[in-house]
């Protein structure tokens, strides 16, 4: 559900579906901003672009799911704080009881950033736009439930499946 904040000191370059053969040929500095565009952390960007160039989309994957697991606390801290910070309607959210299912999913984005002290991330990929708001809904309750540890485990791997969602978009448009 977080969609990208603005900000940062790299711009952000429009990269969506450009294809792998031109995403691996950007300069350097371009392919970091555009990599710290789907996710905020430093180091994972650097480590990603510095494995350049990645013969298809499964090795970019790849290099992108190593670079999450190994992110230190201040990496994911990082990456989390450059996630949106104020929830967005979900589309496919129309009907009676939208209003307060929004009101609702407020509140419940307040509570958790007040617990965990970050923002809620939940990859939404493959869900039908008129299950997205039960769908954030849901989750987001169930994880208020968790303890601290266990949340920022399921934080860092929402962001790793919101990250491969983003990287396969951007590889959508061509090898």
């Amino acid at each position: 559900m977080s969609p990208r904040s603005g900000g940062g000191a790299l711009p952000r370059p429009r990269t969506e579906g450009i294809g792998l053969v031109r995403f691996n040929a950007l300069p350097e500095e371009v392919a970091l901003a555009a990599l710290l565009s789907w996710c905020g952390s430093r180091r994972w960007a650097e480590r990603v672009a510095a494995h350049r160039p990645y013969p298809d989309p499964e090795s970019l994957l790849a290099a992108s799911d190593e670079a999450c697991y190994h992110l230190a606390p201040a990496e994911l801290d990082e990456a989390l704080a450059e996630e949106s910070l104020s929830p967005q309607p979900l589309v496919g959210a129309h009907g009676p009881g939208t209003r307060a299912a929004q009101t609702a999913l407020h509140a419940a984005h307040a509570e958790y950033e007040r617990r965990f002290r970050h923002v809620f991330v939940i990859c939404l990929d493959g869900c039908p736009d008129e299950e997205r708001l039960d769908r954030v809904l849901s989750g987001i309750r169930t994880r208020l439930g968790n303890e601290p540890d266990e949340e920022r485990a399921v934080a860092a791997d929402e962001l790793r499946r919101l990250v491969r969602g983003r990287l396969i978009r951007l590889t959508a448009a061509g090898r």
